[in-house]
């Protein structure tokens, strides 16, 4: 496969030209929804149903970010997470939990239906593996949870397939779809609606009075009653502090046509390194999709090896051939106590609402939180969202978790300081980035194939962490909060709000 093709999720492989007009002047509306993502793009369908005026607007184009490289399963299993729910929540909000995520579930199969969608939806089961005895603890706890919640369950002995299981638990009744498909029908409905989309269009900042006024990077402005900031990380933060309570993870993804039986589910294994495995249809026929190999943004081995250990683990672990024709990775934050945070941005803002922090299962919580949210914007709270209350804190696990992720940037706050590069500008070879020696200082380079160097401070423009190269999807990573920047130093993912200093390393003219 060649390294223009390398990154491509198989959801936005069918290439296309922004649907969607950049907005171009300042008007008037009732919501403005910032991100085109899954919980944007629904929230706009729900309230637009309402009758409510609606703007979404998305700096880049719209489903381009984490939910155009889901896994695209729709479950409320996620993972072995119901015992440790009811250890720091209690039985009663871990069922809540559970509630909310099955209603998104149901509530997607049914629009689906209704709106009559070809988005490759199926109803499949969602499996959690023990892949040896070490793991075996950790279902039996898991099991014990879902029979105190009530959760309806079945145990299996083996897989379906040649993968080696010491057991498994299987929530049934869930789905998966083509998430890009889905979202682009919904956004057709969103504007037949009246609902208003605009790509290309980056909001800087948010003011509240007696209205709210957003205000977008070409200085026209946005007057709303209310606004959703869905975009994967906030990009306004109201003093939220938001980058110190969640932690950015990157994971990884490989898919391609698959030659042996679909045998259907979703599945997920419990011990470490983390493997998710499901079938699906692709383009008429049958495909796979293996995941895992998750780690902290910037840190860790060089970002290729991730997608050579999963192909290595379909080799060893799938007997029929698989031909792995896509391959890409995604973002995702989790809070401190692993529960998203969906309602206002902070207790002083209560127009200006926030959903983020998902862990990886956006298709179902991304659902939940649109559906929270625009209950709230058209007067129908419910007191169990306050589960996922931004300004919650407990503290088991809060308290443990804050101390490690602020360790964790620490150390690698101080540990970009002092590292000296081991290369000079001169000796980088094209093709490649690294931090590199020039002029008695340390700066980002990358030298393309044609040998035409983009060099940037290494200093993210966030909090002043040292920015790591990631060699697979030739980036600037921040290791402590997650920021990346492209080789020119544009934003590609905040908390970052400006991109990095860009370093002339040659005279102007060439």
């Amino acid at each position: 496969m060649n390294d223009q093709n390398e990154q491509k999720s198989y959801w936005l492989s069918a290439d296309s030209e922004p649907e969607y007009p950049p907005l171009e002047e300042s008007h008037e509306t009732d919501v403005v929804i910032v991100g085109g993502g899954i919980t944007g793009i629904t929230a706009a369908y729900i309230l637009c149903k309402q009758g409510v005026r609606v703007t979404v607007v998305d700096a880049s184009q719209t489903l381009s970010g984490t939910t155009g490289h889901t896994t695209a399963k729709i479950t409320a299993q996620h993972g072995v997470i119901y015992d440790e729910l009811i250890q720091h929540f209690g039985a009663e909000r871990a069922r809540h939990f559970y509630e909310y995520n099955q209603q998104a579930v149901d509530w997607i199969r049914t629009t689906i239906q209704e709106e009559q969608w070809d988005c490759d939806f199926e109803t499949q089961d969602a499996w959690i593996y023990a892949e040896s005895d070490a793991s075996v603890p950790q279902l039996e706890n898991e099991i014990k949870a879902y029979e105190q919640l009530k959760i309806p369950y079945r145990i299996e002995k083996s897989l379906p397939f040649s993968i080696q299981s010491e057991g498994s638990l299987v929530m049934e009744n869930q789905g998966q779809f083509h998430p890009v498909k889905y979202l682009k029908a919904m956004m057709g409905r969103i504007t037949a609606m009246g609902g208003k989309i605009h790509e290309n269009t980056k909001a800087i900042d948010i003011h509240e009075g007696t209205n709210i006024q957003v205000t977008l990077e070409k200085g026209h402005v946005l007057t709303c009653q209310h606004v959703i900031v869905a975009s994967h990380f906030p990009f306004y933060d109201g003093l939220g502090l938001y980058f110190a309570k969640m932690k950015p993870e990157r994971s990884y993804l490989i898919a391609g046509p698959w030659q042996g039986n679909n045998t259907g589910g979703m599945y997920i294994s419990i011990g470490q390194p983390v493997r998710s495995i499901r079938f699906f249809t692709m383009n008429g026929t049958k495909g796979i999709l293996v995941g895992g190999e998750q780690h902290a943004t910037g840190q860790g081995k060089p970002m290729h090896l991730h997608f050579e250990a999963l192909r290595e683990f379909a080799k060893e672990n799938l007997s029929a051939a698989a031909d792995f024709t896509y391959q890409w990775s995604a973002q995702d934050y989790t809070t401190l106590d692993k529960l998203p945070y969906i309602g206002s941005i902070t207790n002083r803002h209560s127009r200006i609402l926030v959903a983020t922090g998902y862990r990886k299962w956006g298709m179902s919580q991304g659902t939940m939180a649109a559906q929270i949210l625009s209950n709230r914007i058209i007067g129908k709270s419910e007191h169990k969202s306050s589960l996922f209350d931004p300004s919650r804190f407990h503290p088991d696990p809060a308290i443990k978790k804050a101390i490690s992720i602020n360790a964790d940037v620490a150390k690698h706050l101080v540990k970009g300081k002092l590292e000296m590069p081991s290369i000079n500008l001169e000796d980088l070879p094209s093709g490649e980035g690294a931090h590199v020696s020039w002029n008695g200082q340390t700066i980002g380079a990358y030298r393309d194939d044609k040998g035409k160097i983009c060099a940037v401070d290494i200093t993210c423009t966030h909090l002043g962490c040292s920015v790591n190269w990631n060699k697979a999807e030739k980036s600037w990573d921040c290791p402590c909060h997650g920021s990346r920047f492209t080789v020119e130093g544009e934003i590609l993912e905040g908390p970052a709000m400006k991109p990095l200093a860009v370093i002339q390393t040659e005279p102007a003219d060439q």
